[in-house]
């Protein structure tokens, strides 16, 4: 997911600390008194049933979508569900306690049989769109056929059910495929039945099932690659205004029924959105009380970080947390002469992680890392197969290799990172400098995060034409197991033409039948060994450099009410009952 989000700070958190926000007009301070450093990865913060208000968000880029078949990114995913209801979806709560899955549109938790090759669900009954239609269970099936089997119109979203539907017709997807009938690996026996058949066991689908590819699509009002101008809601809110790259405004929405809905309070009137703004003011606002969350929750920057750092009054407003990400360099296998193993092995030598932690805003941003799964998702093993001095690199070792390879003297290559996470460049300039200290030149491309991975990073073929050998990444796991965080980003059939997340395009045979078989074993020791297997296979293959376990700074608004940070969305504030106390 969750491609971007996202030792702890002490930790200050007991009832009595979790005070409830009021206005500066309200307690007469500039300056509200923090609930303390960590307060929301324990408890809920500001906790608060009043209503009323608008709760503001701002994000220095535009999203790449808002439709939730066609999005990834951690923060869109926790966005959409105000506005788009998966079959299930995570309980509010804070750090690990927000990766319980519970269920959303559907009743319950999916039934599985024949050996977990067959899954059902059942849909609640009164749930309606926001033009008072019901929604039914056929409006699930076309949002899975959209979002997964018509890659060339929508293909930001990971590609799941397209890998594992028993599909022996190879069905072409609804914009192709015009017959009502759709794909026959999806049952809708009647309008609140929906029935998954799959062509091998997969024990973990409920997991899957919580992806907003399962919310549900009226086919009439369907528009392909434009539905996300105006996506129809079956959520608390529904779009008021989609301003694309300047605003998104959410309301009320007047035809959801808090009966069909044990998760979702409706607390604010109104859900405000400011795109493209610059990060140092969006951090300024957040601690002013202007802005209420950094949609992206990434942090603050470097220099708002420093400041924060050195008043404890302010660290009193902020939350450190792990949330199942790590900071990598991909490798790309099929970019010459990252072809030749030697020559990938000489960027895992070569990498100073130690430069690269401090250039990103040192231990509070993150451990260094050494493994692919980070230390809190199922099957990590602590191991480090290219270990280096202080982390620091080993020229001799990187020359050694670019030897064996055929390249003593070097070459170029271009790395690529986000215009618009400094962090990110910053720690594309520090591998810069350690691979020219070995005789690797290379240059750095930027591009915008909203189109990194739809036309740049994510297209194998423009990497390819432009000599990308190195792609700065940051994942986070779709789901809190290692199959949840290895699949897309190293099995084969990740591999997409556009909106591609294997970056390093690894397609070992090995290790895509480690995750097939390991997936379909209903022992959870056995599947979290396969997952250790495969971090190791994919070191060996020096596919991916791990640079940091990724660690979040977020700054809480003293003005937000029912802060979480969760595990379930990378350490982010959990958006669903957001509210605050400003008075209008």
């Amino acid at each position: 997911m969750r491609r971007s989000a996202m030792a702890a700070v002490a930790v200050v958190s007991s009832a009595g600390l979790l005070l409830s926000a009021c206005s500066k007009a309200e307690d007469g301070s500039d300056t509200p008194k923090g609930a303390g450093a960590n307060a929301a990865t324990k408890g809920v913060v500001n906790e608060s049933t009043a209503k009323g208000g608008t709760v503001t968000y701002a994000s220095s880029d535009a999203p790449e979508s808002l439709d939730p078949g066609n999005m990834y990114y951690a923060y869109g995913l926790n966005f959409s569900r105000l506005y788009a209801r998966p079959l299930m979806t995570y309980k509010p709560g804070p750090g690990e306690a927000g990766n319980e899955l519970v269920p959303d549109l559907a009743e319950s938790a999916g039934t599985p049989s024949d050996g977990g090759k067959t899954w059902t669900y059942k849909i609640r009954q009164g749930v309606k769109y926001e033009d008072g239609t019901a929604v039914t269970s056929k409006d699930v099936k076309y949002a899975v056929e959209r979002s997964n089997f018509a890659r060339d119109v929508l293909s930001l979203g990971p590609n799941y059910f397209q890998n594992l539907l028993d599909d022996p017709d190879k069905y072409k997807g609804p914009y192709k495929d015009k017959s009502d009938k759709g794909i026959a690996s999806i049952e809708t026996p009647d309008d609140h039945t929906i029935v998954f058949k799959l062509n091998k066991p997969f024990s973990e689908f409920d997991y899957l099932a919580s992806m907003p590819q399962t919310a549900p699509v009226p086919k009439a009002k369907d528009t392909g690659v434009d539905y996300t101008k105006k996506v129809v809601s079956s959520g608390s809110y529904k779009f008021e205004k989609y301003e694309e790259g300047k605003q998104i405004v959410l309301v009320r929405n007047d035809q959801w029924d808090a009966k069909t809905d044990p998760l979702r309070k409706q607390y604010p009137d109104k859900i405000v959105v400011n795109l493209k703004v610059n990060k140092a003011t969006i951090d300024k606002d957040v601690m002013a009380g202007d802005t209420m969350i950094d949609i992206q929750g990434t942090g603050v920057d470097a220099q708002t970080q420093a400041q924060v750092l050195k008043d404890k009054d302010q660290m009193a407003n902020t939350d450190n947390a792990l949330g199942g990400r790590l900071v990598y360099t991909a490798i790309n296998t099929k970019v010459a002469p990252f072809d030749n193993i030697e020559c990938r092995k000489a960027v895992e030598y070569a990498i100073n992680k130690a430069a690269v932690q401090t250039a990103m805003g040192g231990p509070i941003r993150g451990d260094i890392a050494s493994t692919v799964l980070p230390t809190d998702v199922t099957g990590y093993e602590k191991a480090d197969l290219y270990a280096t001095e202080g982390n620091k690199g080993d020229v001799t070792k990187a020359k050694e290799h670019l030897k064996a390879c055929g390249k003593e003297n070097g070459f170029k290559t271009s790395i690529s990172a986000r215009t618009d996470r400094q962090g990110e460049v910053d720690a594309a300039t520090a591998i810069v400098e350690a691979l020219k200290k070995v005789g690797i030149e290379a240059d750095i491309k930027q591009y915008p995060s909203g189109k990194y991975f739809s036309d740049y990073a994510g297209v194998p073929a423009f990497n390819k034409k432009n000599n990308i050998g190195l792609i700065m990444m940051q994942w986070g796991a779709d789901w809190p197991t290692g199959y949840g965080f290895l699949q897309q980003i190293v099995h084969g059939k990740a591999i997409g033409q556009s909106g591609n997340t294997n970056l390093s395009e690894l397609d070992d045979p090995a290790i895509n039948k480690l995750l097939d078989e390991a997936i379909g074993n209903t022992d959870e020791a056995a599947r979290t060994a396969a997952y250790t297997e495969v971090d190791k296979k994919v070191m060996e293959q020096a596919a991916i450099v791990p640079l940091t376990y990724f660690k979040v700074l977020l700054y809480r608004s003293p003005y937000a009410t029912n802060l979480v940070s969760t595990s379930a969305f990378s350490g982010q504030y959990d958006y669903l009952n957001v509210g605050t106390t400003e008075k209008k």
